[in-house]
């Protein structure tokens, strides 16, 4: 991945799933949303394992242990074996490990992933700021964690215990809308103690090393549907990105998006593993894809022609990125998107 400012998606003459070797796939709103398979994930990805591209599932929810995830992969009809989910609980796990000693006691604040991470790691989980903790660690412990366990991390994070969390995001999808996440757990702490924890998820460095180390990727493309952790996390590991539009991102969170938070292709969803992507070509004071133009105005964003929405908006992110630079595109693009029918 290119250290420079991407200014447009970038094309590719062969299907992603052959031009990478490993695809690093998030999961809630790119291959499942609630209980059930996104459409078209079961085919696609069924497909671009056939050809030979390895996948890997890569979730920042530290709840659930690699087996449970695994089985609920299996029985949507994605067969997936426990080596091939990573969560952020083995992410945070490997980071303690080197910063405590070997067989030391964790207090957990959270659910059997993290301690079934840990166990891995050789560390002892504990209940209690009592037990002598040499290390804290958080993580989202469902919707029945007890009040009590923040106030637990507190006592011992007061003391000056080193304090991790597996992950910051304040949100978590659920069957009946957004739920608080584990960042908003954090806050709890943070508000408590005053004190700032290591964090290893999605969107740094150390999620993306655990990945990497698990799945021996050397080619990887980061598939995800969130700006903000995917996106991030790829820029942060110098790797590409595939963002497809099932999950949280619309078209004005993309056309705003800085360059951190920029993917190197875009598409609707887990079929483009199994495309080429078209190439955004300069026109004058405009970009071209497919039957689109799309140039940067005083005051908006213009897009002229027609034909499939994608690469409308596609054209759009050139015009919008490159009107940006470094920063984010405050051009409004309501009127050229409403054209696209996405």
């Amino acid at each position: 991945m290119s250290h420079g400012v991407r200014t447009r998606p970038e094309g590719s003459g062969q299907p992603l799933s052959e031009a990478y070797d490993t695809a690093l796939l998030d999961l809630d709103g790119v291959v499942y949303a609630g209980g059930s398979a996104i459409a078209h994930a079961v085919e696609s990805l069924a497909a671009a394992r056939a050809g030979g591209m390895r996948l890997a599932y890569v979730t920042n929810n530290a709840l659930r242990t690699p087996d449970a995830v695994a089985g609920h992969l299996t029985e949507l009809g994605i067969p997936t074996a426990a080596d091939e989910v990573i969560t952020s609980a083995q992410a945070v796990a490997r980071l303690i490990s080197e910063q405590v000693p070997a067989g030391a006691r964790v207090l957990v604040i959270g659910g059997d992933g993290l301690r079934v991470a840990l166990r891995e790691r050789g560390l002892t989980p504990v209940e209690s700021a009592d037990d002598d903790p040499a290390a804290v660690v958080q993580g989202y412990g469902g919707l029945d964690l007890p009040w009590g366990r923040f106030a637990e991390a507190a006592y011992a994070v007061a003391r000056g215990v080193p304090w991790f969390a597996s992950n910051t995001d304040l949100t978590i999808p659920s069957g009946r809308g957004i739920a608080p996440g584990n960042g908003a757990a954090v806050e709890v702490v943070r508000i408590a103690t005053g004190a700032e924890p290591q964090v290893a998820g999605k969107p740094q460095p150390p999620m993306h090393r655990e990945t990497i180390l698990r799945t021996g990727a050397r080619r990887p493309l980061v598939v995800g549907d969130r700006l903000d952790t995917d996106i991030e996390g790829a820029f942060n590991g110098e790797v590409d990105s595939l963002l497809v539009l099932t999950g949280v991102t619309d078209g004005a969170r993309l056309l705003a998006a800085s360059p951190r938070h920029r993917p190197t292709y875009v598409d609707a969803d887990l079929r483009g593993l199994l495309t080429g992507q078209p190439e955004i070509t300069r026109e004058g004071d405009g970009f071209r894809c497919g039957g689109w133009t799309a140039s940067a105005g005083a005051e908006r964003l213009e897009l002229d022609g027609d034909g499939e929405g994608l690469d409308g908006l596609r054209a759009l992110c050139a015009a919008a990125w490159t009107a940006a630079g470094d920063g984010s595109c405050e051009l409004d693009g309501g009127k050229a998107l409403a054209r696209l029918g996405l």
